[in-house]
């Protein structure tokens, strides 16, 4: 289960679909002694190369359910970027923060996901400045992923089998094209070959998840031809299986994006609605393509899938108002937000049906707290686990495993960014780093 939230790919692809989705109070969970006392967590600031970000300008960090986490942080050398700084990928295992580097000559490399085997999977310039796929190996090995004929690529998830999806430039004009001056098109690598999975009869198309059973779920344009009510170029959801790709279609408007996928084969994102005036959050399941609806507003967005058929993301209540929402079997709760905050949004959700995200004011800082939550509970303040005379404000609950570990985004005073990952405990270890 794998969702797009604030991938780096969202930014570039998505953009203009995605805009605003990202995107301490009582704990009244389960019954037991855990419930009664309240989640304990220790929190841990992975720091950066000796720059200053290690999150949210680049890319969210990601942790598998071994606890490993990827992302990619800041070094000391100056680059001519937006970030100022040239940056690599990194990978956190077991308490040691590791260098993943870049490919031979280039300066700036991301991790995107890692799987359950500790193998990375991301994007690294080359001697070029060239962005291009790549994996690292459980050893720390760099390898490019190849080409569709083009310069460019973007390795954007892997399963625990290595298949690996992404998008990746051909070598065809496209004044539009999602990655350069060419086409990009969805890839599935494996055992050493990248396949072109084509598109929706459109120009470009990406992949963005992959699961256990080698399903791919993405976006593709479907025509070269500008709809006349937008100006833009079509673009729907899609499912690829048994060597083809499915158009998923939309909610009745003109764009569609997949934001997730379980391994049920069942796809979340956002749709616009009839009109394009709206967009709605939805779930596609064996056929059928099922409008979530909003909290009362006019859009939405599903992020998060799990393996159960439950959904997380953020809907509207009234235009100004935007909230964190669970949804089963027909039934949404509004998650509501950390108190005195007016806005909220879910990223992702484990099996458990645990959800995290970020909580904020809809008119200013929407980012102000991250936050965590659990069946029969509210939302808890995710600095709640941050320790006394700690500068760090967590902002952002990025990814949860299925173990209950967090990866998220705490920012400094100064408005750095640090990656930090927030590690489960027992009640009993309250007094060993744990809050």
């Amino acid at each position: 289960m794998k969702q797009i939230g604030t991938a780096a790919v969202a930014v570039i692809v998505l953009a203009t679909a995605s805009a605003g989705w990202r995107p301490a109070v009582a704990y009244a969970g389960p019954l037991g002694s855990e419930a009664r006392s309240g989640p304990h967590y220790q929190l841990i600031d992975l720091g950066t190369f000796g720059g200053p970000n290690s999150a949210e300008t680049q890319e969210f960090p990601y942790i598998n359910d071994r606890g490993t986490v990827v992302g990619f942080a800041d070094t000391a050398t100056p680059d001519d970027t937006d970030e100022g700084f040239a940056y690599h990928a990194f990978r956190w295992r077991n308490g040691v923060m590791t260098d993943l580097g870049t490919l031979r000559g280039g300066m700036n490399s991301v991790a995107n996901v890692v799987n359950n085997n500790d193998v990375a999977v991301g994007s690294s310039e080359n001697a070029a400045r060239e962005r291009v796929a790549v994996m690292w190996t459980r050893n720390g090995q760099i390898v490019p992923l190849g080409s569709l004929g083009g310069r460019l690529g973007f390795a954007t998830d892997i399963n625990d089998r290595g298949q690996i999806v992404g998008l990746a430039a051909n070598a065809i004009p496209d004044p539009h094209g999602w990655l350069g001056p060419t086409q990009t098109h969805a890839f599935l690598w494996e055992n050493g070959v990248m396949r072109d999975l084509g598109t929706l009869g459109g120009p470009d198309s990406g992949a963005f998840f992959v699961n256990q059973r080698g399903q791919v779920a993405g976006a593709s344009t479907t025509t070269s031809t500008p709809d006349p009510s937008t100006g833009e170029v079509t673009v729907d959801p899609f499912l690829w299986q048994h060597g083809r790709m499915l158009d998923l279609g939309t909610l009745g408007g003109t764009n569609g994006y997949a934001n997730g996928l379980n391994n049920r084969g069942q796809v979340v994102g956002q749709s616009n609605t009839i009109g394009n005036t709206d967009t709605h959050p939805f779930l596609w399941d064996r056929g059928r393509l099922r409008d979530l609806g909003t909290l009362g507003g006019s859009s939405g967005s599903a992020n998060a899938v799990n393996d159960a058929g439950e959904v997380a993301g953020a809907a509207n209540r009234a235009d100004s108002t935007l909230h964190a929402f669970f949804w089963k079997n027909g039934v949404k709760i509004d998650l509501g937000t950390i108190d005195g905050d007016t806005c909220s949004t879910a990223h992702a959700m484990n099996a458990k049906g645990e959800v995290v995200g970020t909580s904020g004011d809809c008119q200013g800082e929407f980012q102000k707290h991250g936050f965590l939550w659990q069946r029969g509970g509210r939302m808890v303040d995710l600095n709640a686990f941050v320790p006394p005379g700690s500068n760090l404000t967590v902002i952002d609950g990025e990814w949860i495993n299925d173990r209950g570990a967090i990866s998220g985004s705490g920012r400094l005073p100064n408005g750095d960014f640090h990656a930090i990952v927030l590690v489960p405990c027992s009640g009993k270890q309250a007094g060993e780093g744990c809050q």
